[in-house]
């Protein structure tokens, strides 16, 4: 197994709210811990997770006491966030490549290549738009 995964927000909120794949997202982030796989995700990956947990307890998805709950379990989490430069231009071409409307998106692709290392998701819209040329990426709902 590699050293290291490189996951997205969609696979960590999956893990820490409910959700149809809240137990593949958190079954796999209990694998890595206990084969001490290294997370790593762009630095997006922080503000957009905090983001989508506020903003499910505006949405009155989740109450306040769970978005806090949900909120400190991320904190939790060990990902090791990348500022590498190289991520933007590649993270452009690759939405390009693939004709994908927000490079956020593509910013995990790109670190996961270059780092050699596979990238997991729970988007299934961007699984399925990049998985048959970049058999590197992983949809955690195919694990069910």
């Amino acid at each position: 197994m590699s050293s290291s995964v490189c996951v997205d927000a969609s696979l960590i909120l999956w893990a820490l709210v409910p959700s149809p794949l809240s137990d593949q997202a958190e079954a796999a982030l209990q694998g890595w811990y206990r084969d001490q796989v290294t997370l790593i995700a762009p630095a997006l990956f922080a503000f957009e997770v905090t983001s989508s947990l506020r903003r499910l307890v505006y949405l009155k998805v989740l109450v306040p006491d769970e978005g806090e709950e949900a909120f400190r379990r991320f904190l939790q989490i060990d990902v090791r966030l990348s500022h590498r430069r190289a991520i933007y231009p590649l993270a452009w071409r690759l939405a390009q490549r693939f004709d994908l409307p927000r490079a956020y998106d593509t910013a995990y692709l790109a670190l996961a290549q270059l780092r050699d290392c596979p990238f997991w998701t729970a988007d299934e819209r961007l699984y399925n738009a990049v998985h048959e040329e970049l058999d590197w990426v992983r949809w955690v709902g195919a694990s069910s």
